[in-house]
């Protein structure tokens, strides 16, 4: 990048400049927006039966929702690096921003089920930009040694919305409504918008005629193994967590003030979860990438026959979030080992991959919901992970170990 301002690096396409350093507002904005994003994305998971009732759809149709996010976030992760060539990185994302506001604004306002789908498109186009690009943003505002802690602290967001999204949105919309949980995004959108047009600085696009495509990564057969592994897991698991609410509801006939316990002990356990991997692929990332699914094929198989009693339910779904939350930290593990020079494109690639899986995942698991019930579904999500696990054992023979510190965050 051509250019006589003094700079820090941190490799031959992005660069932090020193008038720069120490944009932790920035990050900390950034941060704010990984949090609202994600809360956004997956908080139809714990209002499903009230969107549903209300809209006069079914569950099943209701689930498409995080379908048409999942969706629009695969086409815009594959596409905006391209379609964005010469466009200021800061008003990109300071337009994605405003997209999530706008769609919140739909969707809490829907009077139809067409109108809830285009604002959880347009919701999935923000998800999409926005993670394409968000390690390359940090690493442009800290320096070098710092980008580890400021991709800590958006994974961070990351975590908490995670955690909390799904438990929030079902104790909000038991006394604001659904419209009124989607709502509360609208404000949070516009302080992001705000805090990141205040600290932000200006980040002209990069321009490389040597960057590699995130498709053509698939060329290794590493890596087809291993994106495959990460599909079938993201698809496993939404077929299951999407249906959560209707399956407490119906089959283990919980109160909603008991849903939301339950899954905030869910999210609670993922946390713990995360804070415990780095331990367990240090031991072994093989044995990581095949077990953990194995495992989570287990749970979701045990849920059949106890889904009815509340209590071996709430055990089975904290080991479910402990788990799963976790899982994704390993993959991006095995990513820095067996494509380290491909790192960015693989990056690009596995955020589509990801995307793509929770598309197909929720909405194969509502088609299957709806015409066979949980048990069908639940049947289908242990499939898919124990396809996982093989393909994860064949994908994880191929990783070189590295130091413990590589892998703490």
């Amino acid at each position: 990048m051509a250019s006589t301002t003094e700079t820090v690096s941190i490799g031959p396409a992005l660069a932090a400049p020193a008038s720069q350093i120490g944009s932790w507002g920035a990050v900390l904005a950034l941060t704010l927006c990984v949090a609202t994003l994600i809360a956004s994305e997956f908080m139809p998971v714990s209002i499903l039966s009230p969107i549903a009732f209300d809209l006069g759809v079914t569950e099943g149709a209701a689930g498409q929702a995080i379908s048409m996010s999942g969706l629009f976030a695969v086409l815009t992760s594959l596409s905006i690096s391209s379609l964005a060539v010469g466009i200021d990185r800061r008003r990109l994302l300071l337009g994605l921003t405003a997209l999530m506001l706008v769609s919140g604004l739909m969707v809490a306002h829907a009077p139809t089920y067409l109108m809830l789908m285009a604002g959880r498109a347009l919701l999935g186009i923000s998800v999409g930009g926005f993670w394409s690009m968000s390690a390359a943003t940090v690493m442009r505002l800290v320096p070098q040694d710092k980008v580890p802690k400021a991709l800590a602290l958006l994974n961070g967001g990351n975590a908490l919305a995670t955690t909390i999204a799904a438990p929030l949105g079902s104790f909000l919309g038991q006394y604001i409504g659904w419209r009124g949980a989607f709502l509360i995004v609208v404000p949070l959108a516009a302080t992001t918008f705000v805090w990141q047009w205040l600290t932000l600085p200006s980040m002209p696009s990069v321009r490389s005629s040597a960057r590699e495509s995130a498709l053509s990564v698939l060329r290794r057969p590493k890596a087809r193994f291993g994106m495959a592994a990460i599909a079938l897991l993201f698809m496993g698991q939404f077929a299951l967590f999407t249906y959560l609410r209707p399956f407490l509801e119906h089959t283990t006939g919980v109160s909603v003030s008991l849903l939301s316990a339950m899954l905030l002990a869910m999210g609670l356990a993922g946390l713990a979860g995360t804070w415990l991997i780095g331990r367990v692929v240090a031991w072994s990332l093989a044995t990581t990438l095949v077990a953990a699914p194995l495992v989570m094929a287990l749970l979701a198989l045990a849920l059949i026959p106890l889904g009815s009693m509340p209590i071996p339910t709430a055990v089975l779904l904290a080991g479910w979030g402990f788990v799963g939350t976790a899982l994704p930290v390993a993959w991006w593990t095995w990513l820095s080992r067996t494509l380290p020079e491909e790192a960015e494109a693989a990056g690009g690639l596995m955020v589509a991959v990801v995307q793509l899986a929770i598309t197909v995942g929720a909405g194969g698991g509502g088609l299957l919901f709806d015409a066979f019930g949980a048990r069908a579904t639940f049947l289908a999500a242990a499939l898919l992970l124990v396809g996982s696990a093989l393909l994860g054992w064949a994908g994880g023979r191929s990783s070189a170990p590295i130091p413990i510190k590589e892998i703490s965050l």
